[in-house]
């Protein structure tokens, strides 16, 4: 039998309180007065609104002001296929349901075409260009009046129900199975890769690339996402009120959509309704209490403001607080790391002498500054080789033109038989090149399974999964990452790229934030690597003695070129390599 905290959670979860939700609105639609039962389905439709913004602020991190402007498309799609097509004529009772497909699939498109500027402009940036584009939409529907204003008939509901205090009944309990069904969908597609992949976007667009990801897909379908669920709520309003204009959609409706979902983080849908309910009866109590309902504007404009200087939402506030018990047991996970493992008693790897990845005159050149300078080295198969170098060298600047972070070089980068000078970062992921950074770019708002299924990828099953954290004594899958400290969140990292098995893997300094007694421990993980997970490596570490236990060849670069190359011990005793960088670290 499932433990009951098992069973409320993740998709079993979401289901219950679907269902659960379902048999809520089906009593309160028959229960409550008519005019409260009209109030709760403005409450429903808000909350898919909601939903929707929240996958594009909350989930995937961009600042969209132009919701309702989505609403307001998938409003007038809806009434020109049932007035002007005459839709209900050749499909009948479902002529309703179908039309407001239509009209969330038609917002969809537009909604990928107002996510063309987020795919270059981020931030206020992004927030100036939505709103204009809110203004356009709501100015075009002030000169192009809906169609139901040139039709003497009504919008039919749909399955025939009426436009009567017992038909509002009917149709609250109509708009309660679309939104249970909305709120389901975009759980699950938060749950799944579309979901990791927007969290991945929100917090580190670099290290979403470096893992395979398209940043330019995740951005689109978000904002797809997003536009589909704002068109099916701009249709259910149409149904509920049977005639609208722009003054439904205006542009200041998207404001306090957005100030909401900042203030609930709609992103969590349990907060978006939350928000729903206080956007709905916010002006509704106003208005009974004789106050002018801008209030209410000033009202959210508050909330806002306060949420933005906080740098905090009640949403997660809320969540944070009723997982208290939970994070105690996770930091009590976190704490040994590495000092709970076994040592292993590993030899240095032997590659398989085939050149894995090989770099010819790589030249980078910022202006008038020559990052790199005519740099070649080779990579074999099966090898773990350091690159070092001290501070300024370069060694940042190659990983970046490796992985296709810089663009603009000269030379030949060899991966296998295949020149990938010219391949955006994830393709190179894809072709079986990863990286690690030296900055945190772990994101915290994923468990730690799913951010390491998300960098594995389909191909990698469960037991990968938990033999690559079990191999770097990783927390639990089921530990929320926002709970692990920075130096775990980097093993974290490292063992996710081992369990998507690529060729050849790039680790940025990865012993920093472990001790003495850690490090040495992971040097002897790194030695295992090549051998346990068939992945060749390419170390960037400040730490000689780490580089001398675990790399068998190491190149050196000092002002952007090489200055030796070669086996550990050969470079090491290089008269050049002591002067310009072991020099350095016995200095400090």
């Amino acid at each position: 039998m499932l433990r009951v905290e098992q069973l409320l959670s993740g998709k079993n979860g979401l289901l219950l309180a679907c269902g659960a939700g379902l048999v809520l609105a089906m009593a309160l639609g028959f229960a409550l007065p008519a005019y409260w039962v009209f109030v709760g389905t403005s409450v429903l439709i808000a909350w898919i609104s909601l939903a929707g913004l929240g996958v594009v602020t909350g989930t995937a991190g961009m600042m969209a002001l132009c919701q309702l402007s989505f609403a307001a498309i998938g409003a007038w799609v809806l009434e020109y296929l049932l007035l002007e097509q005459q839709l209900a004529s050749s499909l009948g009772l479902l002529a309703f349901p179908l039309a407001l497909l239509a009209s969330g699939i038609m917002a969809s498109l537009v909604g990928v075409v107002v996510g063309l500027p987020a795919l270059r402009l981020r931030g206020v940036n992004l927030a100036v260009v939505t709103l204009g584009i809110a203004a356009a939409v709501d100015l075009t529907f002030q000169r192009t009046a809906f169609p139901d204003a040139a039709s003497v008939e009504r919008i039919e509901r749909p399955f025939g129900i009426a436009f009567s205090d017992a038909g509002d009944r009917e149709y609250f309990i109509f708009t309660a199975v679309v939104t249970l069904l909305v709120v389901l969908a975009v759980g699950l597609l938060q749950r799944g890769r579309w979901g990791s992949a927007w969290r991945a976007v929100a917090f580190s667009e670099r290290g979403a690339a470096s893992v395979g990801q398209s940043v330019t897909r995740a951005k689109l379908t978000a904002f797809a996402t997003s536009a589909f669920v704002g068109g099916i709520a701009g249709g259910l309003t149409v149904g509920q009120i049977a005639q609208v204009n722009f003054t439904t959609f205006q542009t200041i409706g998207s404001l306090g959509l957005y100030v909401l979902s900042i203030v609930v983080g709609a992103h969590f849908l349990e907060m978006a309704l939350l928000g729903a309910v206080v956007f709905v009866l916010l002006p509704e109590l106003l208005k009974r209490v004789g106050v002018p309902l801008e209030w209410s504007n000033v009202a959210f404009s508050l909330l806002g403001i306060q949420a933005l200087t906080m740098n905090s939402s009640l949403g997660a506030d809320l969540r944070n607080a009723l997982v208290k018990r939970r994070r105690a047991r996770g930091l009590q996970q976190t704490d040994s790391r590495l000092a709970g493992l076994e040592p292993l008693r590993s030899q240095l790897p032997r590659g398989s002498g085939k050149v894995l990845l090989d770099v010819r005159n790589l030249t980078v050149q910022f202006g008038a500054l020559k990052a790199l300078n005519d740099v070649s080295f080779s990579v074999r198969e099966g090898s773990i080789m350091g690159l070092i170098g001290p501070n300024g060298a370069g060694k940042s600047t190659t990983i970046d033109a490796l992985t296709g972070f810089v663009s603009n070089h000269d030379g030949v980068i060899l991966l296998g038989d295949t020149p990938i000078q010219a391949v955006p970062p994830h393709q190179r992921a894809h072709l079986g090149l990863r990286r690690t950074f030296q900055q945190d770019r772990v994101p915290p708002t994923m468990t730690v399974g799913a951010y390491v299924r998300f960098v594995a990828g389909a191909s990698a099953g469960q037991q990968e999964v938990r033999a690559a954290l079990d191999f770097l004594g990783c927390p639990e899958s089921g530990t929320p990452l926002q709970m692990v400290d920075v130096g775990t969140r980097r093993l974290i990292e490292v063992a996710a790229s081992l369990a998507a098995r690529p060729k050849l893997l790039l680790l940025d300094e990865p012993a920093a934030g472990l001790s003495h007694e850690e490090h040495l421990r992971f040097a002897e993980r790194l030695r295992q690597i090549p051998e346990r997970f068939g992945v060749t490596l390419l170390v960037i570490e400040h730490d000689l003695d780490l580089v001398r236990s675990v790399c068998t060849e190491v190149t050196v670069l000092n002002f952007g070129q090489v200055i030796a190359r070669g086996p550990s011990e050969e470079v090491f005793s290089n008269p050049e390599v002591q002067a310009a960088y072991m020099g350095e670290v016995e200095s400090k």
